[in-house]
């Protein structure tokens, strides 16, 4: 299958072109058609299987052929509801990528940063917004957002939002929305809580489900360290030798453990920074930007400000400490093998996780394989 077999109009194939895609992924081939339909959808996929753009291809179809429609030009049609800053950034560059021939104007609104450029751009008038909770919320009580005339409403990532206590913000925003709508609602995991937060937003939805719940993507090659803590240090700096590996992402539980880390990289001369919620948005997004550039050989990132890290051919994940939430461990080593490529994940042991690894095998319905072969190696 190729994208010109869903029924896309020229604009959007064009745009596709341009960024070099030609075939859909799984999610994709199956959610588009169903949104084009302009239906309700439940979408059960983990991260990195293209489905930031398995909604937004068909949210500007329906919105460009539907625009002759649309007296008033000034009005949100279209609300994208996501956890973080960088997610919500990284949708707003997806719609600009496959929307570029539309028209179709988007912005994209989050908390740490000033409001003015945001406001601003909601006077000039948006089709699409993408927001996180705190910031919406706060536009929606000074009067800037109305969202009583929305025709899209997505929740991107919503097994996240409850991770992120985000379910009271989320409710509140959902009693603001008009109820003839069509509504998509996608997360990685569907526990009970997800599910019951999904039967309060859809109608009658079409499930779409491409990978078995929790389910680690075949692509990625994953390896187990088993180190003591004292030794995690000379561990990592000893596997980044390999100069074959061109970018890595480092994950740590805590903020402090990031910069930690950062440090010892440093000092050993390896280019590295740190992403996590202490540092600025400006800070953030700079060093997401040398990382993609590769002029950043290593980012540290804590759990919660890597969600909506999208970098193209990232080969290496390395858990440098074990996620105590065995989920997480999905989410994390997901940001490698995207879409099909391949991937490595790397993942040191200390005594005292074994039992958040043992949690993550249970999950995952397998034993990651353990290299011993390493000169830290302990069991």
């Amino acid at each position: 299958m190729i994208f010109q077999d869903l029924r896309l109009i020229e604009p959007i194939i064009k745009a596709l072109k341009e960024e070099g895609y030609t075939t859909p992924t799984p999610i994709q081939a199956k959610a588009i058609p169903i949104i084009l339909d302009q239906k309700d959808l439940l979408g059960c996929a983990q991260t990195g299987t293209g489905k930031t753009a398995a909604f937004a291809i068909p949210m500007l179809q329906l919105l460009y052929n539907n625009a002759e429609r649309t007296s008033e030009k000034s009005r949100i049609r279209a609300l994208i509801l996501t956890p973080t800053r960088e997610l919500a950034i990284q949708i707003g560059e997806s719609f600009a990528a496959y929307g570029r021939h539309t028209g179709i104007r988007h912005t994209v609104v989050f908390g740490g940063v000033g409001q003015k450029p945001q406001t601003d751009a909601l006077h000039r008038g948006v089709d699409i917004l993408i927001a996180t909770p705190g910031r919406l919320l706060d536009l929606i009580n000074q009067g800037f957002i109305k969202l009583n005339q929305l025709e899209f409403f997505v929740l991107d990532e919503a097994d996240r939002m409850l991770d992120m206590g985000f379910v009271h913000d989320v409710k509140k925003i959902i009693k603001l929305l008009p109820a003839k709508r069509q509504s998509l609602f996608f997360s990685a995991t569907m526990p009970p809580a997800i599910v019951t937060l999904a039967d309060t937003i859809l109608r009658s939805p079409v499930k779409v489900e491409v990978t078995p719940v929790s389910s680690t993507a075949e692509t990625i090659r994953q390896s187990l360290f088993y180190v003591d803590k004292s030794d995690k240090n000379s561990l990592l700096l000893h596997i980044l030798e390999d100069q074959s590996i061109a970018t890595a992402l480092v994950f740590t539980r805590t903020k402090h453990g990031a910069d930690k880390v950062v440090k010892v990289l440093r000092k050993a001369g390896v280019s590295s920074e740190a992403i996590h919620g202490n540092k600025s948005q400006n800070a953030r997004q700079n060093a997401l930007k040398n990382f993609k550039s590769q002029a950043t050989r290593v980012l540290v990132a804590t759990d919660i400000a890597a969600r909506g890290i999208d970098v193209d051919d990232l080969t290496h994940v390395i858990n440098y400490e074990i996620p105590n939430i065995p989920e997480t461990y999905v989410h994390r080593i997901g940001r490698t093998g995207r879409a099909g490529a391949k991937g490595t994940a790397f993942s040191f042991c200390d005594r005292e996780e074994k039992v958040f690894l043992k949690d993550i095998h249970k999950l995952i319905a397998k034993n990651i394989p353990v290299v011993n072969d390493h000169p830290y190696s302990i069991r």
